[in-house]
């Protein structure tokens, strides 16, 4: 009786952890569409403010411009994006992976959401800047951040800015990005591969007000400023779409652990009742 008492008492445990699991899925699966709606939301501008700087770009000197200025990497930074909690599934893991693959010789990290944070910590890594990861990040928040990136590299403290962050492709895909933001090389969009494309219907004989580098100049911190807002964003729909799948993979084996030890039970109880059975019929005999 001891071993059905242990297995009755398991079922209770599992029912009761799988009845978490699918609680945390529904609020994960809650978040997840705000989140990807938001981060979906800014693509269309992304790709517009791609065209116009491509074409901004093309009639002016880009050795002119600090944030377009190739230097030798002597130093750079990794802007690492990760989430506070656990529970969603590999999506730290493979981002914390990436991390390491960066020379810690040469490499200062500023990280946003705590799993980040205690990653840096326990492998001794340089850690310069530690913010927190917003439950519905806003422009002015992320400005701060990418405001202290851009002080970095604009006084030759680094001579490259890395953003690594999971980018969003679907609800069951989520993939670690190595997202190089300065110097400002390629216009890429965070969540999608960008393409440096003149504006449709613009190609030549623009003309710009006040200036072609009074325009690059007013509008390439802006694009800094909005590439780390949509890869914040990214993050947050990552994040809510890991969970939410993770919780549902966890509270479908709960449902079939408990199966099983529904039958593992069932199973020790008829072997009982039928040993008991067989004892009260040996009883009888014996008498007679």
């Amino acid at each position: 009786m001891a071993n059905l008492r242990d297995i009755r008492r398991r079922i209770k445990s599992v029912k009761n952890t799988a009845q978490i699991t699918k609680a945390m899925q529904m609020v994960a699966a809650s978040k997840m569409r705000k989140a990807q709606q938001a981060a979906l939301n800014g693509r269309d501008y992304s790709r517009l403010m791609n065209r116009v700087i491509v074409s901004v770009r093309d009639v002016v000197d880009p050795a002119l411009h600090p944030l377009l200025a190739v230097r030798e990497v002597k130093r750079q930074l990794v802007l690492l994006l990760t989430t506070d909690k656990g529970l969603c599934g590999a999506l730290n893991t493979n981002l914390l992976r990436e991390a390491l693959n960066f020379d810690p010789s040469i490499t200062d990290f500023v990280s946003v959401g705590r799993k980040g944070s205690q990653f840096l910590a326990r492998t001794k890594r340089k850690m310069i800047a530690d913010f927190p990861l917003a439950e519905r990040p806003s422009f002015a928040q992320c400005k701060q951040i990418s405001k202290f990136c851009l002080e970095k590299f604009l006084d030759g403290s680094v001579d490259k800015v890395t953003i690594l962050y999971p980018r969003f492709v679907n609800t069951l895909t989520q993939n670690p990005v190595n997202l190089p933001i300065l110097p400002i090389t390629s216009f890429q969009e965070a969540g999608l591969p960008g393409k440096d494309e003149p504006m449709d219907g613009l190609e030549g004989g623009l003309e710009f007000e006040p200036g072609a580098a009074a325009v690059l100049d007013a509008i390439l911190p802006a694009y800094i400023h909005y590439i780390v807002y949509q890869t914040q964003l990214a993050t947050r729909a990552s994040e809510h779409s890991a969970r939410m799948v993770a919780m549902k993979s966890a509270t479908d084996n709960a449902k079939s652990l408990v199966k099983d030890l529904t039958l593992e039970y069932n199973k020790a109880r008829q072997a009982s009742i039928t040993k008991e059975i067989l004892e009260i019929a040996t009883a009888q005999l014996a008498l007679g």
